[in-house]
């Protein structure tokens, strides 16, 4: 019997089916237009987009456009790239343009899907953001859809990592723009310390496209951008703490996997209390629980962390000397993005390599609170569904499931329970062996670094030749996950989520044909071409004939998303192919989350070495164990959100205010209305209201006028004359420092002034800012203690965080005044010698702000018989040593570049 929820779905069609439904009108008009712009010239193209951009400007909305936009997109990416979009991109496009989120499976072609909203968007001549999750994939889809934008006559730019300054401003100024996740939130960051509003980068957020859209709104979102400068240098004290931890025993602390937390015990405590006053890192007669011990406490728990949750391999690896960490999503490299409180640096000492110092914080903001700046947000993603409420919840955005051009071929076999891993894993070399022997392409998906390593040294003993794609190998990822489809090869991936480069049965023809041409340049192209082409079809159909692209993995994500990012990999756009989980009991989802009653169950059913439990109920078990583990993480994301909110108000207001500031020509008023509420407060604190002459402090009042405004004022006369009450007094001081300022304006002259108040109030922002930041982040470590109390720690931190930026702008009001009022005109040396400080200084803070920017060194002549685009005479430099090219930078940061 079906139930109410089923039945009423059979009746009405689900939500989706009817988002799906409402596009179809939409879908046919663009479809009737086709032939009308198909007749166009190239020229009558970029003449349509002329015509729509000044409807646009005139005020007709963007929704009556879509229809022609999309049509003129269409045609021009049939004319640049012999792309015709399917209807289901367009309605990809739509879904995008309305502000959802596009779940299209991968090889769907969500590249090109991005270039119609993108196009009707960028008509408001407000700017178009595409947003990807690495600096290749942003590069390849500017150059490749540039393409369109320019048939179109669209200017398109492109953003990333230590880009020249120039070069960045045209590429914002682009009417679309593609650019990582990263690099735009340190632009914001960066343009929110600059000096004045022509060095901006980021004039608005009107509208971004987020291409892998779960990966960088939930998975990148859990940690914060920072822009930081450098600290105090700690690093004996990190070595010291770090010799200390391999004497722990295991009842000297307790680690929590599903929370991956770890903790002292009471024994843990007395023995390290004991150890550090051994080491002489705490003083004799001082306890751990001392308030002058916070800072080593917070060191110890940094390196416990450091040797019992991190692990080599998997969480990070070490390359040049260097600490590397690793997107567990994705298993890249993060090159420059480093772990906050102390973290990094107990990694570094555990693994011995050169400490770097700790950062303090100058700016920083979450995905969230950047992304949400956008007045519409879009995304696509071929795996969104399972986080719906997450999207919907915190952005705002619906999600909605693209149907497939062709139906989906794949079979998606039931998950096989081993009870250990070497028994997986040789079901898996097995397996592999099988598809192998008949031609057919094999990916085999594993979490970590050292899994794949495992796996790999398994096929080689049984003989099977592989490719391995991780981290370590990541400057050839284009070319293996091009090379996965091919007949009979077998490619080991960490986490295949968001590679962008699609897996194509028998292989990617443009990487044969680039191949085909680095081996022999002087052949025909054309010849080249169509014969590889040739050989590609039959690739392509004997692959078929073998069952398409086999997927095997050999564990279950904590996410079901990454698993189905795996699977997606397989079955593109109506291919067959086949996917499979092998796990054990040992895996860390099934043994972190209960698999003991499932080991009984095994035992009793007498299972014998090397059998599988194969069950849809096993399936389904383990997915509600993941749902468990996403909900667990997504309210842990909540939680650090709402921290943030309650910061990210405050930040709006600075950056807001210092942007009217940078705007403004006039600030006299601005720094006039200062100066006044510093005397009201001034009169308020030395002459309380209510109270009667004899009662007033008239001397402190007239030392703290020549501390904060540097007036000489005879406020002791004044308030022994006969009738003069507080507002007499007040007004004189008003009247006493208006006079002097217009003295000082007159000794400056107008401009000059208008000049120095500009910059003394915009360092002065920055400076009580940062003094803010690290008051937030102290307040944060130490407000989770009142819940002990019996009070909500979040209610707790809104308070206490907003009385300290009321104290933040009252601070401010007082030491732009005291600077302002200290001001004087000085010699042409000292003016000279004062905008040199000030220069520096303002290139130290710009220089704190480009994070990971490419270290430069002394420019050098290039090394005899250099080519610049010839490497092999570019010698063998290893990739810390200096470029042969001359710059003076590493090899590593320069032609040794990796793109």
């Amino acid at each position: 019997m079906l139930g109410i929820g089923t039945l009423a779905k059979k009746v009405f069609g689900t939500p989706n089916d009817r988002k799906i439904k409402a596009t179809r009108p939409l879908v046919a008009k663009i479809n009737a237009l086709e032939e009308t712009f198909g007749k166009l010239s190239d020229e009558g193209l970029i003449e349509k987009t002329e015509e729509l951009r000044q409807r646009a400007l005139g005020g007709e909305s963007l929704d009556i456009l879509l229809p022609e936009a999309f049509a003129n997109v269409r045609e021009g990416a049939r004319r640049a790239l012999g792309l015709r979009a399917f209807d289901t991109q367009l309605m990809g496009g739509i879904f995008l343009h309305q502000g959802n989120i596009s779940e299209m499976k991968t090889g769907e072609g969500k590249t090109l899907v991005a270039t119609f909203p993108a196009y009707l968007n960028a008509l408001s001549g407000k700017g178009v953001h595409v947003v990807t999750v690495n600096e290749y994939l942003a590069k390849r889809d500017a150059e490749w859809m540039g393409k369109v934008f320019a048939a179109l006559g669209m200017t398109t730019g492109v953003i990333w990592a230590g880009q020249p300054d120039d070069e960045k401003m045209a590429a914002y100024q682009s009417d679309i723009t593609y650019a990582t996740n990263n690099e735009l939130g340190f632009d914001y960051l960066r343009d929110n310390m600059k000096p004045s509003l022509d060095q901006v980068f980021q004039k608005q957020h009107n509208f971004a496209i987020v291409d892998e859209v779960d990966s960088i709104l939930i998975d990148e979102a859990r940690t914060p951008l920072i822009i930081s400068g450098p600290a105090e240098d700690r690093s004996e004290l990190y070595v010291a703490i770090d010799k200390m931890i391999p004497f722990l025993a295991e009842e000297h602390y307790e680690i929590d996997e599903k929370t991956r937390s770890v903790t002292f015990t009471e024994d843990g405590n007395d023995f390290l209390e004991q150890k550090l006053l051994e080491q002489g890192l705490l003083q004799e007669g001082a306890s751990l629980y001392d308030p002058e011990s916070t800072t080593v406490v917070h060191h110890v728990n940094q390196a416990l962390r450091a040797h019992k949750l991190f692990q080599r391999d998997k969480d990070y690896i070490v390359r040049d000397g260097e600490v590397m960490l690793i997107d567990e999503f994705t298993g890249r490299m993060m090159a420059g993005r480093r772990l906050s409180d102390g973290l990094h640096q107990a990694i570094e000492a555990k693994e011995e390599v050169n400490i770097q110092p700790e950062n303090t914080t100058l700016a920083s903001v979450t995905f969230q609170n950047y992304f949400r700046l956008y007045n519409t947000l879009s995304g696509m993603t071929g795996t969104a569904l399972t986080e719906a409420e997450e999207f919907a919840e915190i952005y705002g955005l619906g999600v909605v499931e693209v149907p497939t051009n062709r139906p989906i071929a794949r079979v998606d076999e039931d998950d096989k329970v081993y009870r250990t891993a070497a028994e997986k894993y040789q079901a898996m070399v097995k397996a592999t062996q099988i598809a192998h022997d008949k031609g057919q392409p094999v990916l085999l998906g594993t979490t970590s670094i050292e899994k794949s390593e495992l796996l790999s040294q398994l096929l080689q003993q049984a003989g099977i030749k592989h490719n391995v794609l991780n981290a370590r190998h990541h400057e050839q990822e284009a070319q293996i996950v091009a090379d996965a489809g091919r007949l009979g090869a077998v490619t080991i991936a960490t986490n295949m989520a968001g590679r962008g480069t699609d897996i194509k049965l028998g292989g990617n023809v443009e990487f044969k044909v680039m191949e085909a041409i680095a081996a022999d340049p002087e052949a025909d192209h054309g010849e080249l071409r169509a014969r590889i082409e040739a050989e590609h079809a039959k690739d392509e159909e004997a692959v078929k004939k073998a069952g398409g692209l086999y997927v095997m993995a050999s564990e279950r994500h904590e996410s079901r998303r990454i698993d189905n990012q795996l699977r997606g990999r397989s079955g593109r756009q109506g291919d067959p192919g086949r996917t499979s989980f092998y796990l054990s009991l040992e895996d860390d989802l099934m043994r972190i989350f209960g698999s003991e009653r499932l080991d009984k169950i095994l035992s009793s059913l007498g299972m014998k070495e090397g059998e599988a439990i194969i069950h849809p109920w096993v399936n389904k078990s383990l997915e509600r164990a993941q749902a468990k583990v996403e909900g667990r993480n997504f309210d842990m994301r909540k939680q650090v959100l709402k921290f943030d909110d309650v910061m990210n108000d405050q930040r709006k207001v600075i950056f807001g205010q210092r942007r009217e500031i940078m705007a403004a020509v006039e600030i006299e008023e601005i720094v006039a209305d200062m100066r006044h509420e510093v005397i009201d407060e001034l009169i308020d604190t030395y002459m309380p209201p209510k109270t009667y002459a004899d009662q007033w402090d008239t001397e402190g009042l007239q030392a703290a006028v020549l501390e904060k405004l540097s007036i000489e004022a005879p406020v002791a006369e004044w308030a022994a004359e006969e009738g003069v009450d507080d507002e007499q007094i007040s007004e004189r001081l008003v009247a006493a420092s208006d006079q002097m300022m217009a003295e000082k304006t007159e000794a400056f002259g107008v401009e000059n002034m208008r000049n120095i108040e500009k910059q003394v109030l915009l360092q002065t922002i920055d400076e009580k800012w940062r003094e803010h930041l690290l008051t937030l982040e102290h307040l944060r470590s130490v407000v989770g203690f009142r819940g002990y109390a019996q009070r909500d720690p979040l209610n707790e931190y809104k308070n206490e965080s907003f009385q300290l930026f009321e104290g933040l702008l009252e601070s401010l009001r007082e030491a732009v005044t005291q600077q302002l009022s200290r001001v004087r005109p000085m010699t042409d040396e000292e003016q000279q010698q004062m905008l040199m400080e000030m220069a520096a200084r303002q290139a130290a803070m710009q220089q704190a702000a480009q994070q990971s920017m490419e270290p430069v060194g002394n420019p050098e002549e290039a090394a005899d018989g250099f080519v610049e685009d010839d490497p092999s005479t570019w010698g063998n430099p290893s990739r810390n040593d200096k470029c042969p090219c001359g710059s003076g930078k590493k090899f590593k940061h320069c032609h040794g570049r990796l793109a």
